[in-house]
């Protein structure tokens, strides 16, 4: 049986970023406890190490892989025919701890898990649950569903009216007139929203008297547009994009400065209702009409809008377009508004420029000077051009960030030799594994900066052999890239196979 130092040492190589895949392909086998399992879900892995999860006989290792968010979704493939239903319900159900950002999975691995005939061999699992998972996994994105809108398969296309949203009027009206009868009905069962019969219809017979669904997104009757201003939901119509003309009128001049912010940035608000907006008494109205000349489209209101309703500590996930690079009609803005607004005067357009991660690499580099602080957050946390002296920044003042950031591909590893004696243990334990560090702090009073100290390449052999048999340490020293191949073997030697030899 492993002992404690042993679980340590396991723990450590498991993730140490200089084990080769003979290393890693060790901890697979089942003497290896816990520490196989966390280094499939945690961290990215060699080709062949994947390639050895991928082929291992114990679920357990095929289901923490398919919930890795560093690896490659693409090498996941295999998993979307995995024989056991519960490792493709992992697969579906998207990386561990619901990362703010999550990658798609590629086409073929979502045409394969939507298109199952069964859940798999064990049969602890339906097709259809595995299909609910992968629908709220957010690994779907929304070009996703217009791809589909004209696949071959009918059952494909009847997906791309999930989002029926997001697709073009020409992919709506084509789906409507489907030769398949199972795509046109549900098409015309996703078209609701945009009858004002059928919305009111549905409304009367769910009962609900505020349904944000419906007054916030559906086309209303006059009737319903007459309820809302009887009954409350005005700040609903105001952001409607079926909202009738007479009723944004009526909203333009509604006593609640709130209300009149909303409407003052929509698209299609007139000159006559801009003009007179741009005297607004409140503040926040007269900015959000300044606005006005950008949101030309619906998705440019929604970024406009997203980003205004979430402030700096916010770490919702990331929506569309702000979780994809490419953006385009039907997903979001283009790149050419995104580009407008990070030269804009105006603080909001330049924080929702930021928050796109295809914003060129010159713009970013500007952004990342800017005064306002929203702006450097957002795209610290947001571009993969961020730059490095930013990402430290932010990790040390906006703590809530911290998660995100330090699990980012571009997080650096360096530039933090000057926090050594920060009072934040979080960013002392950065410090301490700071190759430029002289001194690394393996005495330090907290257990995380004392294994990052430990895990400091810095360290001399020496020094390594005397962290490695001390339990406070034993950990980070065995997940130190300066550790010697054949010592990570021997270590493994002890703990695998009882060798007596440490």
């Amino acid at each position: 049986m492993v002992g404690s130092s042993g679980e340590s040492w396991l723990r450590g190589i498991a993730f140490n970023p200089a084990a080769p895949a003979d290393v890693l392909v060790r901890l697979l086998g089942g003497g290896a406890g816990e520490a196989g399992l966390v280094m499939c879900a945690g961290r990215d892995l060699p080709g062949a190490v994947v390639d050895a999860a991928l082929r291992h006989p114990d679920r357990g290792i095929r289901c923490a892989l398919a919930r890795n968010q560093y690896v490659d979704p693409a090498r996941l493939a295999p998993l979307a025919t995995d024989p056991s239903g519960i490792v493709r319900g992992q697969l579906a159900d998207g990386p561990r701890g619901f990362p703010r950002r999550v990658r798609p999975l590629p086409d073929e691995v979502l045409v394969t898990l939507l298109t199952a005939r069964d859940g798999g061999e064990d049969g602890r699992v339906t097709a259809q649950e595995i299909v609910g998972e992968l629908e709220s996994s957010r690994q779907m994105p929304l070009s996703f569903f217009r791809r589909m809108a004209g696949h071959e398969d009918p059952g494909l296309r009847t997906v791309a009216t999930w989002r029926w949203g997001s697709l073009t009027a020409a992919q709506r009206a084509g789906l409507l007139g489907d030769p398949d009868p199972a795509v046109r009905e549900a098409a015309r069962e996703r078209n609701w929203e945009a009858d004002p019969e059928r919305v009111e219809a549905r409304l009367a017979a769910s009962g609900s008297r505020g349904n944000g669904s419906v007054f916030g997104s559906c086309a209303l009757s006059p009737a319903l547009v007459e309820r809302c201003f009887a009954d409350g939901p005005v700040r609903l119509l105001a952001r409607n994009p079926h909202a009738p003309a007479h009723a944004v009128a009526r909203l333009a001049r509604h006593p609640e400065a709130e209300v009149r912010a909303l409407v003052a940035a929509r698209p299609d608000l007139g000159p006559e209702l801009v003009a007179e907006l741009m005297g607004d008494p409140d503040g926040s109205v007269r900015m959000r009409v300044r606005l006005h000349p950008f949101p030309r489209t619906w998705a440019e209101y929604w970024a406009i809008s997203w980003v205004m309703g979430h402030g700096a500590d916010c770490t919702c996930p990331f929506v569309e377009p702000f979780a994809e690079v490419d953006a385009g009609p039907g997903v979001g803005p283009s790149a050419d508004w995104f580009a407008a607004c990070a030269v804009s005067g105006e603080p909001v357009l330049r924080r929702v420029a930021a928050s796109w991660p295809g914003l060129p690499a010159e713009l970013v580099e500007a952004l990342a000077r800017d005064d306002d602080e929203e702006v450097r957050i957002r795209l610290a946390c947001h571009h993969p051009l961020a730059p490095a002296g930013l990402l430290v920044d932010v990790f040390v003042t906006r703590p809530v960030h911290r998660p995100h950031l330090s699990a980012l591909p571009v997080f650096p590893r360096t530039g933090w030799a000057h926090l050594i004696g920060h009072p934040d243990p979080q960013v002392r334990a950065l410090a301490a594994a700071d190759p430029a560090v002289s001194d690394p702090p393996v005495e330090d009073p907290d257990v995380s900066v004392r294994r990052a100290a430990a895990a400091n390449p810095r360290l001399s052999g020496e020094a390594l052999e005397v962290l490695l048999a001390d339990p406070r340490t034993a950990e980070g020293a065995a997940a130190n890239p300066a550790l010697p191949v054949p010592r990570m073997h021997a270590l493994l030697d002890h703990c695998l196979n009882g060798s007596t030899k440490t």
